[in-house]
């Protein structure tokens, strides 16, 4: 698979349609924290501050990054209240919600394979 600096190679999309797909949701998640951020806004709104606090250990820096590549890509939505000093919101947009199951499936794969492990782990 080839990528280009500005995504994928169009014989890439026109012959490989599927892998093109997963490599596009990949794109969108790519990033150590989105995962976070996408998982934390599932059931509400989140300020800007209880983000950085959720994720305890993101710099100011990254984690205006991902959200910016998060808004971009139209996964959450930015709301900004003309306040002193300015209040700003997170919210999952549609597109976001529709990455929930992926989520979720990760999540399910998650649990099981580390039940696995320690049950190997304890049999050693």
């Amino acid at each position: 698979m080839k990528v280009c600096i500005d995504g994928f190679y169009k014989k890439f999309i026109d012959e490989e349609k599927e892998m093109h797909a997963i490599a596009f949701t990949q794109n969108v998640l790519s990033g150590r924290w989105k995962y976070f951020i996408l998982w934390y806004l599932k059931d509400t709104t989140r300020r800007y501050s209880d983000i950085k606090h959720f994720l305890e250990g993101i710099s100011q820096g990254s984690l205006t990054n991902q959200l910016r590549e998060l808004e971009q890509d139209g996964v959450i939505k930015r709301k900004v209240y003309p306040t002193v000093p300015p209040k700003v919101e997170y919210s999952l947009t549609e597109k976001g919600l529709k990455l929930l199951p992926v989520l979720e499936m990760m999540k399910a794969f998650g649990k099981e394979y580390i039940e696995e492990t320690e049950v190997a782990e304890f049999q050693k």
